[in-house]
């Protein structure tokens, strides 16, 4: 629902973050204007858990959103004697694809200035980066007989690798740490999996990272721009979408009259705290991982960005809002 005429709301830009927002403010009533702007590169490939499609069912339509290959176990060797196998019900899927199917308003002009900003894209570049750790994306055939109903992931001394299949006979390969063909000279796992190795494809950065300034007087950013998930552990397309509903919400109560100071106050902090259940999540892999230089760095860079968050939320007052449905409704206060 685009209604430029009576716009209060202005979305910029694309992506999961962008489309829940959309969602939450037509469903508010909510006014607004989309600008798509700049594209930027999609994921390769986008692992969807059960959590992350119903939240998509439940903001776009059933089925709207699926995944093109499904994945029903994860296997991992993460610096023990065996590989451990374990349930896990997913969709594997193209982030093109994934991008495509999601409903995005039309580019509509604004008549006159946005009360209130939404941004998918940062506008200023300063983050709070909790360590670096490229990721190199890369096509591979697998080899006969490998499962590719299987995710693997693998901690070698060096970093990491992370096979996701997208067919019977063909996944990507992550590897994260150093080059791919330095990470599969010392895989027990995945390496055994592929009977080719295509040429990198894409790079891009796996670390956990925060906008410094996700909110201003009459914007706040969404999305990846303003907060991003290590692949390693998390969903991210769930927290893209979780981003986008309290984006919207906090939007709708802005463009309603409501006084933006505590509305804004209490969605950087929701976000922050997410960031810190993640790096609380990820840091035993990292302290498992392995006992080198690299794996060391990771873990220290990781407790560095928890205490950070836990910094953050500390001067933080209890969270003043709930959100019920697609809205923010000012918490009751116990008698």
């Amino acid at each position: 629902m685009t209604a430029a005429g009576r716009s209060s709301v202005h979305v910029m830009g694309r992506g999961v973050g962008v489309a829940a927002a959309q969602a939450v403010l037509a469903e508010n009533g909510s006014g607004f204007s989309a600008e798509q702007g700049p594209q930027r590169g999609a994921a390769p490939v986008v692992m969807l858990g059960e959590q992350a499609l119903h939240l998509l069912d439940s903001l776009f339509g059933a089925g709207r959103v699926t995944g093109s290959h499904r994945i029903t176990r994860r296997i991992v060797l993460w610096n023990e004697a065996e590989p451990v196998a374990i349930p896990h019900r997913a969709w594997a899927v193209s982030g093109m694809d994934l991008l495509g199917a999601l409903p995005f308003a039309t580019d509509c002009p604004l008549p006159a200035p946005a009360r209130f900003t939404l941004h998918a894209h940062a506008p200023g570049p300063a983050l709070h980066r909790f360590g670096r750790r490229e990721a190199a994306a890369a096509p591979v055939t697998l080899a006969p007989g490998a499962d590719a109903a299987a995710v693997l992931v693998e901690a070698v001394a060096a970093g990491w690798l992370f096979l996701i299949p997208l067919g019977e006979d063909h996944a990507w390969l992550l590897a994260v740490g150093d080059a791919p063909e330095a990470l599969l000279a010392a895989s027990r796992l995945v390496a055994p999996a592929i009977a080719a190795l295509g040429a990198v494809e894409a790079r891009f950065e796996t670390a956990p990272r925060v906008l410094e300034r996700l909110v201003g007087d009459d914007w706040l950013v969404l999305g990846s721009a303003a907060l991003a998930f290590d692949p390693l552990c998390g969903d991210g397309t769930a927290m893209a979408a979780r981003g986008g509903i309290l984006a919207g919400a906090a939007a709708s109560a802005v463009a309603a009259g409501e006084d933006p100071a505590p509305l804004l106050r209490h969605y950087r902090a929701m976000l922050i705290a997410a960031l810190r259940r993640h790096l609380a999540a990820c840091l035993p892999f990292y302290q498992r991982g392995g006992s080198g230089a690299w794996w060391q760095e990771q873990a220290r860079v990781t407790a560095e960005g928890h205490a950070w968050c836990t910094s953050q939320l500390a001067v933080e007052p209890e969270p003043a809002f709930v959100l019920t449905g697609s809205r923010l409704v000012p918490r009751s206060v116990p008698a």
